[in-house]
């Protein structure tokens, strides 16, 4: 896989038990190693391209993940890992839960589970990073015809 610039990307929990993010830290480990594929983490959202989102989005933490994503630059990816961030999960008839993440963002890739395993997860991040190569170059073609018109 040819990756043309490492890609950045950004962890945010919700609503959530915390069980898929002990697996997205396994990712991180020796054992799993994610960063093999390039991908480094960041705590900014201003220098991410992904955003890999677990657990639910309540009344709360539905502005924070909105206000996350808008400070990320374009193109970006977002990852729903987990069925907590794809549906809603467990938690989803509960009075503070409004679903999974694509009730307030667009979701490019989700990542099932309870808890999402680290090779599921690792592979939503190697289909991000491709996506995000696709939307790269879907974004350089479209300021490469804007300046020819």
């Amino acid at each position: 896989m040819k990756v043309s610039k490492s890609p950045w990307l950004m962890h945010y929990d919700g609503s959530s038990c915390n069980g898929c993010d002990i697996e997205v830290l396994a990712c991180l480990t020796p054992v799993y190693d994610v960063e093999r594929f390039g991908v480094m983490n960041t705590g900014n959202p201003k220098h991410a391209d992904i955003f890999l989102i677990t657990g639910g989005i309540n009344a709360q933490n539905a502005p924070v993940v909105k206000q996350l994503y808008s400070q990320m630059p374009n193109p970006k990816v977002v990852v729903a890992v987990g069925v907590c961030a794809c549906n809603g999960g467990i938690f989803k008839e509960c009075y503070n839960i409004l679903g999974g993440v694509d009730t307030v963002l667009p979701v490019d890739i989700y990542v099932p589970g309870c808890a999402a395993r680290p090779e599921a997860i690792i592979d939503g991040v190697v289909r991000a990073v491709a996506l995000l190569d696709e939307k790269k170059k879907a974004l350089s073609q479209e300021q490469v015809s804007s300046k020819e018109a």
